[in-house]
């Protein structure tokens, strides 16, 4: 049986501890939500080991060029996982990813969000194969984002019931 945890092992990856909210900062909501056999995720930053919230912090384009911030959405994909298996137990009870929303707080005329957001969708699919880890996807560029992260990636599963 196919194991999404032992593909994260052969990619030679780890996932991080599921992220914490920083001290102090109140959150009135879920990092995680299952209805049903859905399971939306909220829009996520990277997340350190210890689980800590550590950014991406700037403005793409200017803080960090396209190939740097691929990098970073690569490592939210990782958080993103972290908080899944976290909820649900076992990342192979995802039957399929549905839909992926990226925003980037990039310069103004920066246009390459979209291979930003790449990076989180590349390792989705490598970690899920392509039936299960084919989505849906946009990226758009803003002018700011909360705690001035440089990205936060949300979106939303199938999971086995």
């Amino acid at each position: 049986m196919f194991s999404p945890e032992q593909r994260l092992q052969d990619l030679g990856l780890q996932l991080p501890a599921a992220a914490k909210p920083p001290p102090g900062v109140h959150l009135p909501f879920s990092f995680v939500n299952v209805r049903g056999n859905r399971l939306l995720f909220s829009g996520s930053p990277k997340s350190a080991n210890d689980g800590s919230i550590t950014g991406p912090f700037g403005v793409v384009g200017t803080d960090f060029n396209t190939d740097q911030a691929y990098a970073e959405a690569r490592d939210i994909a990782l958080s993103v996982l972290a908080n899944i298996k976290a909820e649900i137990g076992d990342l192979s009870r995802i039957a399929g990813w549905t839909r992926v929303f990226g925003m980037v707080a990039s310069t103004p005329g920066y246009s390459e969000q979209h291979l930003v957001i790449n990076g989180f969708s590349d390792l989705i699919i490598d970690v899920f194969g392509r039936d299960v880890g084919r989505h849906a996807r946009s990226a758009i560029g803003v002018a700011g984002l909360p705690l001035g992260f440089a990205m936060e990636i949300e979106g939303e599963v199938e999971i086995y019931q």
